[in-house]
């Protein structure tokens, strides 16, 4: 059975059958979906936002003391595990990036997500610092060379997706969202101490499944939240009564029905979470960070990274072009593959796909995209302003679907392209 999301329209050589139209095969209308997500407190998301608070400490210092921003590197890998925090990675940047500086700033972060269990807490757990240097090989390769003033080349090879679709105002497939959007409701009125949600500990997963009929959202058939908590004698139907109002709320009226069904801590008790339950490390939350499986994901990870990776920023880039096909109204659904080579600035390849939604033949948007925006690495980070401490803020509850802040923040979610994409097409 082909994925509902991915079924890009193709011609049948046997005739019509169930999911054809005139020989034509299209997209299934009826069906189930289902999409997770993780609270700031799981222990891979700790990682990452250690490793993004890192890689923000490296352009906010460097600025602040004056060193080109476009010369900043960061590569920041970080491993959890009770009461140990342990910091690799290559950099290169301002010197007040201190060891100790790193270790106040994993503190900080851990106690900002709330972790101050026996088996974690912020202020004595033991962090380790292995930043180092980076390589002159990859060095080489990546930085623009004078005085020939080459253009910068990609910071490794890969493939990389972009995708947006008209099921939330936001462009983001429903099931995605609506998951993010339970837990981080729930993390608000944890940390602000709202009535019994003050019960609750960091740690949380979702899961939403949600019906889709004639090709549209409609409704969700479970939903399962599995959330820890602080007081250690509370039931799954405690913790039900806690967050049930929150999971209400953050989904559409009318989309939870009697024959709804809920798993709330079907395990039973959730005590013990975070890094302190479960060994965390960065990078390996890739589908909750993006589309929950609704769209294609070249592997690579973005929490980490400065924007001379593009497994992130052209990553954030492949989002921003397909939100903005969208939003012109070439397509109602649009997933775009970027690919690129190590030390070459232009991507290998364009790749568009409206999956039989596109109001104009999918070769033109990829001209159109080509003309409109610079996709080497250096293009990319000036069309995003992606030289900014910007990142931290990225490491839970997902990199897309956000709205842009006045700072920067979330640049690639703005719909600032789609006039210029139109009249290019």
């Amino acid at each position: 059975m082909a994925f509902p999301f991915l079924s890009r329209p193709s011609f049948s050589r046997i005739g019509a059958g169930k999911n054809e139209i005139k020989g034509i095969r299209v997209a299934r209308q009826s069906f189930l979906f289902t999409s997770e997500s993780v609270s700031e407190g799981h222990p891979d998301k700790v990682c990452d936002r250690i490793s993004d608070e890192v890689v923000d400490a490296f352009f906010r210092d460097g600025i602040a003391e004056g060193l080109d921003p476009w010369s900043i590197r960061a590569a920041c890998e970080t491993l959890a595990t009770t009461n140990r925090v342990v910091i690799a990675g290559e950099y290169r940047g301002p010197r007040s990036v201190t060891v100790a500086r790193i270790e106040d700033i994993a503190r900080t972060a851990i106690r900002d997500i709330g972790y101050e269990q026996a088996g974690f807490h912020w202020a004595n757990c033991n962090i380790e610092v292995l930043l180092h240097g980076q390589s002159a090989d990859i060095a080489q390769g990546v930085d623009a060379k004078q005085p020939a003033n080459q253009e910068e080349g990609a910071g490794d090879q890969g493939i990389m997706f972009g995708y947006a679709c008209r099921e939330t105002p936001e462009l983001m497939p429903a099931p995605i969202y609506y998951a993010h959007k339970i837990l981080e409701d729930l993390a608000r009125a944890r940390k602000t101490k709202s009535g019994d949600a003050a019960k609750l500990g960091p740690d949380s997963k979702s899961q939403v499944t949600v019906r889709y009929e004639g090709g549209k959202p409609v409704g969700v058939t479970q939903i399962v939240v599995s959330h820890q908590h602080i007081v250690e004698d509370l039931t799954s139907k405690d913790v039900r009564d806690i967050v049930e109002p929150y999971v209400r709320a953050a989904l559409p009226d009318g989309w939870i029905g009697r024959d709804t069904i809920w798993h709330i801590n079907p395990t039973g008790k959730f005590y013990i979470g975070g890094p302190d339950g479960d060994t965390g490390l960065t990078g390996r939350k890739i589908i909750v960070d993006t589309y929950g499986g609704a769209a294609p994901h070249g592997g690579g990870a973005f929490s980490g990274k400065d924007p001379t990776k593009v497994d992130r920023s052209a990553a954030y880039a492949a989002r921003y072009l397909a939100k903005n096909v969208v939003a012109a109204g070439l397509a109602d659904r649009c997933t775009i593959q970027l690919s690129y080579a190590i030390g070459v600035a232009k991507p290998l390849s364009i790749y568009v796909d409206t999956h039989g939604t596109g109001k104009v033949d999918e070769a033109a948007i990829e001209a159109a995209l080509d003309k409109t925006m610079d996709l080497t690495p250096r293009g990319i980070r000036q069309q995003l302003d992606l030289n900014r401490p910007i990142y931290a803020r990225t490491s839970a509850y997902g990199h897309f679907g956000r709205k842009p802040d006045n700072d920067g923040g979330f640049s690639w979610e703005k719909l600032d392209l789609s006039d210029a994409i139109q009249k290019a097409v």
